[in-house]
């Protein structure tokens, strides 16, 4: 049982390991970066910017190494980030087979659509809880190393709660997948998608007129500058992220079995 999903997590074990090697060292230059800010007064260098794109990128007390570290690292890699990748890899996991015509050969063993999809899915946990893992224990102990302890609980529950918010991504990567004849098209069209509800939630969602529209995106239920700094978090958000996930998952699976290959 589940061999589509041990072959598809071993194939991304190294992109993995490549993507969390790469977050380590832009995170081993920002906090760098921070020993060098020291004594400046960083917010006022950002006084003059719109609110939007203050909340956009998680402006919150730059002073303190949380603060810094979320508005630098958690909304700009993992809120935006990671939200693109993953989109980007979901949308070609079903599309780049049936682009190739591999899609017949797997589809001629015994496992039903829905299944395949579900397996495929699995295997992206792998890379989604490696770089958690991964950038998590880079950024703890690259803080300690400069003398700026970061709440060992706090950082946990910022990377906790940024799984149900990448899951949400990889679902609706997962969707592109299955619409989409090239795998191309799929992968463009699912991170212009988070990009877009990125955009909804940080700047349309600002106006009052339009307050509305901020909870149809995923980036609404994953704040990770609060959680940073104070431990400020709602469960109810991570429970909204996961039914929206389970939503698109189920929905690709139906729209998969629908379709001509």
């Amino acid at each position: 049982m589940f061999e589509t999903a041990r072959y598809e997590a071993r194939r991304r074990v190294q992109g993995a390991a490549v993507l969390s090697a790469a977050i380590g060292l832009y995170s081993g230059f920002i906090i760098w970066y921070f020993t060098v800010l020291e004594g400046v007064a960083i917010e006022d260098v950002f006084e003059e910017l719109p609110p939007a794109l203050l909340d956009a990128f998680g402006v919150q007390d730059l002073a303190t190494i949380e603060g810094f570290l979320g508005a630098q690292i958690y909304n700009f890699v993992w809120l935006l980030g990671l939200g693109l990748y993953f989109a980007y890899v979901a949308g070609g996991t079903i599309a780049s087979d049936i682009e190739s015509e591999r899609m017949d050969l797997l589809l001629s063993f015994p496992i039903s659509r829905a299944r395949l999809i579900a397996e495929k899915c699995l295997a992206l946990f792998v890379p989604l809880l490696v770089v958690n893992a991964a950038g998590g224990a880079a950024i703890y102990t690259l803080a300690l190393l400069i003398g700026e302890p970061i709440d060992a609980t706090h950082l946990l529950l910022v990377h906790l709660l940024s799984i149900p918010y990448l899951m949400v991504c990889i679902g609706i990567g997962l969707v592109c997948s299955v619409v989409a004849d090239r795998a191309a098209i799929a992968e463009r069209v699912a991170v212009g998608f988070v990009f877009v509800l990125f955009l909804v939630e940080s700047v349309v969602g600002g106006a009052e007129e339009y307050d509305w529209i901020q909870y149809l995106s995923p980036t609404h239920y994953y704040d990770p500058t609060p959680i940073l700094l104070d431990g400020t978090y709602e469960l109810i958000d991570s429970a909204i992220l996961l039914v929206a996930f389970v939503g698109l998952l189920l929905l690709s699976q139906i729209l998969f079995q629908r379709r001509d290959v």
